[in-house]
């Protein structure tokens, strides 16, 4: 071996230090690319070639993805971004993980390449099975030049036999059940198996969510996701030979990354990017979808290293897998850098999540661990902001299970652009080249290194070359087979009567309950006790269930950004049911929808912190939580109050202990009368049942159909079933906001559900609000003639008696109010494909005057003009009354509607209820992309 080569391989050996950052990281360098000689003065290097093998290789295959080129896109980079492909890639075996090891290009059989020039072919996600006998991988091909990523073909999944040399698609092409989607090819990625043989994928095919498309009477099309750049891609399972397709994740976003834990259960990565929500933590469930739970990292984002010290950079959770130590190995870095080229890369943690579900929250309630949960695999800098990093960043990372704790990983030293040469070429990261001001990151350089934790050792298996990456990559080393969970099956761990109708169930015990402390101010006991807590006085009385509106892509239905309004998405409602008085809730929902709960008040507003994270139940499951949390949005950390995550079953203590066995809760009554005439005991048949629990025994018993209390409703319907009027105590107020009283006497008003929903709610009823459909005509309704408050007895319609428009009986005006608000339907000038009411109500606009018939702007002093001196004249800016997506908020203009208001009366509590739930679930212009009245562009 070169004797400056051999010096700085002994170097490398070492533990990597911070510092002497110059020595160690040129050192880093010149090893990295073989070179004979280094120079910082930028002269020419020399490749220099003979490598010793490492003495503690490993004496397996090792596969890896060659790609012949660098990336120059950026969407190629983002985490968000799982369809683009990026040719040119082969798979290559190497018969041991040494630079000894012999290469093999396993791919070219089908790519038939092999160079830079002539692939057409990407690849990615590769894996090995548990026995080390068998590759997947997801590969994309043949790809023409400057292709539509939308087009043909789309990623498959491919199996090699490392014994037979056999490669295969494992979907037959010519069986493939579902190929493409409405004209639009599906897409197949990130293939593991699980313990049984069967394999665990991510896929835009959304199998059973097509199913509920038919069912919801929509065209059969693959959804996007949350951001609409490309299709979601959701977890699925097939068998060993491709047969047996079927969905088990249900997301708007993207569920990535699927990997199988010794237990059994599959770990992935879950993009949440609802309102609220906006990252990628790790979840875990059962290999049918069962159980599904937020693993780790939901509020453990702001933890990613920085030049400053500060390491508080925002990073996602990616590429997790299990070690053999129990804990995880993930790869965690920004979306995307934003840089050109793109960087790629990130850094490498190990997470605790047996005993953490945060980095300081141990997911043990009454646990005393502080953390942190996660530990850096290495000490040297790698940070997660753009620019240079000097300790290089991580492609991907493969723990290996032979008691040493190291980890195969694709690594990139530190570079950065030596713009004082021409052209311009990568240069070492020494402390002056980082210290320079606008050091630019050079264009990485991935390959194969064997990484030591425990010593901070790198040693190198692959000379890197420029121009080439070296990223997906495994070793075929047979380890412990993964645990077999069988998929549940109705009757057996599911409920078959919900299993045959397409439902699942939410049990919530409390919503008074906050990450296990009882919010009430009295205690859940007393207001679940009508004879302490009227219950009218009750804050919590209704949940709503809420589902995206799945979204084409603009191929299928090009729709305006103007449909969605003043959101970025669009909501139906599920359904509603009554909050108990303890604040339980026991309800059934549509099997495979992703949905979210709201809790509302008696007039149907959210009361409590939107929901942010999706919810699923398979068909015949029940999912069972102790309440609620207050969201990281919501939090202050200055003041001790950090964010906590409860969607890990045992984080926290119930705050509620529900009744006692055979007891009738206090102040309550001991029987239930079902509409079908049984009369059922209203008291826990098992302790701690929760009033909700107890109710769900009685009317599943009694009631005629079964288990009527547990069936949501399309109206906020309440009746007091609890109090028992011989202690004392007043029954509650009824309560029926429905969409078939007073609504009705509004011709131009439709129902924004079926007929037959209004009575008999089934999974495939849906809510559908439309602003020009459901709101737009209560301003429009004439005669609109209250029978009390300030206007009983006249014509008050918004629009018809000259107050919230423009125009008067004599000419020219303001509209009425101090936001000069006007209802009309009138084309906005700021968006002409929607109305001015719609914009005024919930967009900020300048505050105007007649002069001479004319409205004009009214204008004030502003800045100085440097020019000449004298004050600009600026508009006047008036806040709109209304919040978007959320009617609490919205103070401003539901207060005149109120008692005491200038406009009681006006509207009804079914009217004030529609706009609330509008309101609540983002004030949307259209949600319903279909509706023939939805713009298009």
């Amino acid at each position: 071996m070169d004797r400056t080569l051999r010096s700085l391989t002994t170097l490398l050996r070492q533990p990597l230090q911070p510092r002497p950052a110059g020595l160690r990281l040129l050192a880093a360098l010149c090893l990295a690319t073989m070179l004979a000689a280094c120079s910082s003065g930028g002269g020419k290097f020399q490749t220099a070639g003979g490598q010793q093998s490492d003495p503690a290789s490993v004496d397996f295959p090792i596969f890896y993805v060659k790609r012949y080129s660098v990336p120059q896109q950026d969407p190629a980079s983002d985490l968000r971004m799982l369809r683009f492909a990026v040719p040119s890639a082969d798979l290559f075996m190497r018969t041991r993980a040494a630079p000894s090891g012999t290469e093999t290009n396993i791919t070219a059989r089908i790519t038939g390449t092999g160079t830079a020039t002539a692939a057409s072919y990407d690849i990615k996600d590769v894996s090995v099975s548990a026995d080390g006998t068998t590759i997947l991988f997801a590969m994309r091909g043949p790809l023409a030049a400057n292709m539509n990523q939308v087009d043909a073909p789309g990623w498959r999944i491919w199996q090699y036999l490392i014994a037979t040399d056999a490669l295969t698609q494992v979907v037959d092409p010519g069986t493939d059940p579902s190929p493409s989607v409405n004209g639009e090819v599906v897409n197949d990625v990130a293939p593991q198996f699980l313990g049984d043989g069967r394999i665990i994928f991510s896929s835009t095919r959304q199998h059973e969510s097509l199913t509920v498309l038919g069912y919801e009477s929509k065209p059969r099309f693959i959804a996007q996701d949350e951001d609409r750049t490309e299709p979601a891609f959701v977890l699925h399972v097939m068998n060993g030979d491709g047969t047996g397709i079927h969905q088990v994740s249900f997301n708007p976003s993207h569920d990535r990354d699927p990997t199988v834990l010794s237990s059994g259960r599959i770990m992935w990565t879950r993009w949440d990017d609802g309102p609220g929500g906006h990252g990628m933590h790790l979840y875990s469930a059962n290999p049918d979808g069962t159980d599904l739970q937020l693993l780790y990292g939901a509020n453990s984002h702001a933890t990613g290293t920085t030049p400053d010290g500060a390491d508080n950079a925002v990073i996602q959770f990616v590429k997790a897998r299990e070690m053999q130590d129990g804990r995880v190995l993930a790869l965690v870095r920004p979306y995307d850098y934003g840089t050109t080229p793109p960087t790629f890369g990130g850094d490498l943690v190990v997470i605790d999540t047996t005993d953490y579900v945060e980095n300081t929250q141990p997911a043990a309630a009454g646990s005393n661990l502080a953390g942190p949960a996660q530990t850096r695999t290495t000490t040297n800098p790698v940070y997660a902001v753009p620019g240079p990093s000097p300790g290089g960043r991580f492609y991907a990372g493969f723990p290996l299970w032979d008691g040493t704790g190291r980890i195969l990983v694709s690594w990139s030293q530190c570079r950065v652009l030596n713009t004082a040469v021409t052209p311009a070429s990568p240069a070492a990261c020494t402390p002056t080249a980082l210290a320079a001001a606008n050091a630019q990151e050079a264009q990485p350089l991935y390959s194969i290194w064997m990484f030591d934790p425990a010593q901070n050792t790198l040693q190198p298996i692959m000379q890197p070359v420029d121009g080439i990456m070296i990223t997906d990559l495994v070793a075929a080393q047979p380890r412990a087979t993964p645990a077999v969970i069988f998929d549940q099956q109705p009757g057996a761990g599911l409920d078959q009567n919900m299993y045959n109708a397409g439902l699942g169930e939410l049990d919530i015990r409390s919503v008074y309950d906050f990450d296990g402390v009882d919010t009430t101010p009295a205690g859940i006991a007393a207001v679940a006790d009508p004879t302490r807590t009227p219950p009218d006085q009750r804050q919590a009385r209704f949940v709503r269930l809420v589902k995206m509106v799945s979204i084409p892509d603009r191929q299928t239905l090009n729709l305006s950004d103007a449909a969605f309004g003043a959101s970025n998405y669009m909501r139906e409602i599920l359904g509603y049911a009554p909050v108990q008085p303890d604040g339980s809730v026991v309800v059934r929902v549509p099997a495979n929808v992703a949905f979210q709960i709201d809790v509302l008040d008696a007039g149907g507003q959210r009361v409590f912190p939107a929901h942010g994270a999706w919810l699923q139940v398979a068909a015949g499951e029940t999912v069972k939580c102790n309440g609620c949390h207050t969201p990281a949005a919501q939090q202050n950390p200055a003041q001790g109050q950090t964010a906590r995550s409860h969607g890990r079953a045992g984080s926290f203590d119930t705050a509620w202990p529900g009744g006692s066995i055979s007891t009738a809760f206090a102040g309550s009554l001991a029987t239930y009368t079902g509409n079908g005439g049984s009369i059922e005991a209203l008291v826990p048949a098992t302790a701690g049942e929760t009033m909700a629990e107890t109710l769900s025994d009685a009317s599943c018993a009694g009631d005629s159909p079964r288990c009527l209390q547990d069936t949501p409703s399309i109206n906020l319907l309440y009746t007091d079933l609890w109090t028992n009027t011989a202690t004392g105590a007043t029954p509650g107020t009824a309560i029926a906001l429905t969409y078939d009283s007073t609504l009705t006497g509004n011709a131009a008003w439709l129902i924004p559900t079926s007929a037959g929903c209004l009575t008999v709610w089934v999974p495939t009823c849906r809510i559908k609000l439309n602003y020009r459909e459901q709101i737009q005509p209560l301003w429009d309704l004439s005669p609109r003639i209250p029978t009390s408050g300030p206007g009983a007895g006249t014509n008050v319609a918004c629009t018809q008696s000259g107050c919230h428009t423009s125009t008067g009986a004599s000419g020219t005006r303001t509209p009425a109010g101090v936001t000069q608000l006007d209802l009309t339907s009138t084309a906005s000038n700021e968006q002409p494909l929607q109305a001015v009411s719609y914009r005024r109500l919930l967009f900020p606009h300048n505050q105007q005057t007649v002069n001479m018939g004319v409205l004009q702007d009214v204008l004030v002093n502003g800045p100085i003009d440097p020019a000449t001196g004298q004050p600009t004249q600026v508009p006047v800016s008036i806040a709109p009354p209304m919040v978007a997506g959320s009617a609490h908020a919205s103070t401003e203009f539901f207060s005149v509607f109120a008692a005491s208001g200038s406009h009681a009366g006006y509207l009804s509590p079914a009217e004030l209820r529609v706009i609330s739930e509008w309101l609540d679930i983002g004030a949307q212009y259209f949600n319903d992309p279909f509706d023939p009245a939805a713009p298009l562009d």
